[in-house]
Formats: structure tokens, C-alpha cells, sequence
């Protein structure tokens, strides 16, 4: 496969193989479709849950929003953030 950069990204990957933190163009390449593969499947997600949140209004489920539903709601995203994050090992657990 032949990829065709733009002269600022050449220069780009210069730099990350001369300051050592990649070892060669081919490490670019791996790193930047390894980025762009968890970017998609994050994508492949929400658009999931749309989807599921959709359908889900479509039976006339749903939350009621208010103040402080939001409030309870922002806590929960929070928690749920902070175990998925507890699990992957990249922070300690909430007490």
C-alpha cells in the first residue's frame, strides 16, 4: 500500500522518529490506524446507543427532564465513567 502524505506530515513523523518516540514511518502508520480504529468502534457505539435510545422513545420510554433528573443523571454518566475506567486499571475505584 502506498499512502501519500502531506509535506506537514511528513515532517510530523520526522520529528516523532528523530525524538525516539516512534521507530520508524512504519510505527506512524500502525499508531495512527490503531487510533482510528478506536475512534470508529467508538463511533460503532454511540451511534448503537442512539439507536437503542430511539427505539426506545419510539414505546414511549423515556426520562423526564428536569433540573434535577439531569443532576441525578450527570452523577450517574460520572459513576459509570469512573468504573469502566476502575476496571481498564487506569484509576482507583470510587469509595
Amino acid at each position: 500500500m502506498i499512502v501519500n502524505l502531506t509535506p506537514d506530515q511528513k515532517a510530523f513523523v520526522r520529528d516523532a522518529i528523530a525524538s525516539g518516540r516512534l521507530h520508524g514511518e512504519e510505527d506512524a502508520m500502525r499508531e495512527a490506524l490503531a487510533l482510528w480504529e478506536r475512534r470508529e468502534r467508538a463511533r460503532a457505539e454511540i451511534l448503537a446507543s442512539v439507536d437503542v435510545a430511539e427505539a426506545a422513545l419510539a414505546l414511549g420510554e423515556g426520562r423526564v427532564i428536569t433540573q434535577e433528573s439531569m443532576r441525578d443523571l450527570a452523577a450517574e454518566v460520572k459513576q459509570r465513567g469512573h468504573a469502566r475506567l476502575a476496571a481498564a486499571g487506569d484509576i482507583k475505584p470510587l469509595l
